[in-house]
């Protein structure tokens, strides 16, 4: 009898999961423990000579954390996965593997400040040649391929810029080079992208964000070929140390189970504000994949299922309206992160990306007015009037300072 194949939002649920063998406990059991024991001597001696599957030692492997990985890799379409203790342990983890001293590498001209942070440590301390291009421009990143390239690092949706980069071309042109490609997936999810089917070789997460969905736990995962990820996680993730509590597997697991309702509201909610934003007198331009008047409206339609929960727009007034409006939310939480139930706002220029120099800030785009908002699962009319509220406040401060 042919297998069923199980829709994506039943997978969240099921798919890999299974009532406890032991027990029939219908939620996973958590196995809170640094160690396990071995029955004689010489299967502790097999264990770690890898002779014998089996746990030893929760920083090399747990049971609830093996089950968390196993969804991942089955939502993300990989053949295998590995959990982290964050999105930069991820991160860390693909780079450290992939890359030595003297290579190069190709990355997306707008990422996550504490990415640029990393790869500005890998170019200082360990001779890696870091090149940014704007991957909107596939040709861009065939131009800047070198003998020594090695990676094409890069984030679609751009954060915060939101910019959509072609998977399937970038893809192209890094194999034809004998590149790896790395996609970090954090503000899509599997849900709405899924680039290992666009090409990439290697996905990246901060599980933090909606795979946890509530704001309660710090994580992340990177997903390839089980050959690559058998060998991070035997050096980089053993060796480093950057290993995921059991408890906080087993929340992400919990999130996970809800991402499609979660991504579905976040989306229909982002799609009222942004549409709001456009119209808005005190707003210069909005930059959302949903909207048709994104560069890369196209781009989103062809490899993402919808657009998103995370909305960047620039305010009238420069630094002083954008500061006047972050200062002037109560609905909306103005702090870091984003893809939790509750809406979030924050200033890139001088919070998540202040680590990167302002000159290559304002090049790429990050610039004093703009604000990026990660949309949750209010009521958006309770949403939108808070933003109309700060943005009211914004234009009075404006005109206030600008005429004395």
């Amino acid at each position: 009898m042919e297998k069923k194949v199980l829709s994506f939002s039943t997978r969240l649920m099921h798919g890999t999961s299974r009532p406890c063998p032991t027990t029939g406990s219908l939620t996973p059991p958590l196995y809170q423990t640094s160690t396990f024991v071995f029955d004689h001597m010489q299967q502790g001696a097999d264990r770690f000579a890898g002779e014998e599957e089996g746990y030893i030692y929760t920083r090399l492997g747990n049971p609830t954390v093996s089950d968390l990985e196993a969804k991942m890799a089955d939502l993300e379409g990989a053949e295998a996965a590995i959990a982290f203790g964050s999105g930069m342990a991820a991160v860390s983890g693909v780079l450290f593997h992939l890359l030595k001293s003297g290579d190069h590498v190709i990355c997306s001209d707008g990422i996550y400040g504490c990415t640029y942070g990393l790869l500005r440590l890998l170019e200082e301390r360990f001779g890696v040649e870091i090149t940014y291009v704007d991957m909107t421009r596939p040709e861009k990143v065939e131009e800047a391929i070198r003998p020594r390239t090695r990676v094409v690092y890069l984030e679609t949706p751009v954060n915060p810029t939101m910019k959509l980069i072609d998977l399937k071309a970038v893809s192209g042109i890094a194999r034809r080079a004998g590149a790896s490609v790395v996609v970090d997936n954090t503000f899509a999810t599997p849900y709405l992208q899924r680039p290992l089917e666009c090409g990439a070789d290697y996905v990246v997460h901060s599980a933090t964000k909606y795979l946890g969905g509530h704001g309660d736990l710090i994580a992340g995962v990177a997903l390839g070929k089980k050959e690559e990820m058998d060998a991070i996680r035997i050096s980089t993730l053993k060796d480093i140390g950057g290993v995921l509590s059991p408890f906080d597997a087993w929340l992400l697991m919990r999130g996970i189970r809800t991402l499609a309702v979660r991504m579905d509201r976040h989306v229909e909610n982002a799609k009222k504000v942004a549409r709001w934003l456009e119209d808005h007198p005190q707003v210069k331009e909005v930059l959302y994949p949903g909207l048709e008047s994104h560069p890369q409206f196209e781009v989103a339609r062809r490899q993402m299922d919808a657009p998103g929960g995370v909305i960047s727009f620039r305010v009238a007034g420069g630094l002083e309206g954008a500061r006047a409006f972050l200062d002037s939310v109560r609905l909306c939480h103005l702090t870091v992160s984003l893809g939790e139930v509750s809406t979030l706002v924050q200033h890139p220029a001088s919070m998540t990306h202040s680590v990167i120099p302002e000159e290559i800030r304002e090049r790429m785009g990050i610039t004093g007015d703009l604000v990026r908002i990660s949309i949750g699962l209010e009521d958006p009319n309770d949403i939108l009037s808070d933003l109309e509220e700060a943005l009211r406040i914004s234009r009075g401060t404006v005109a206030f300072n600008e005429n004395p």
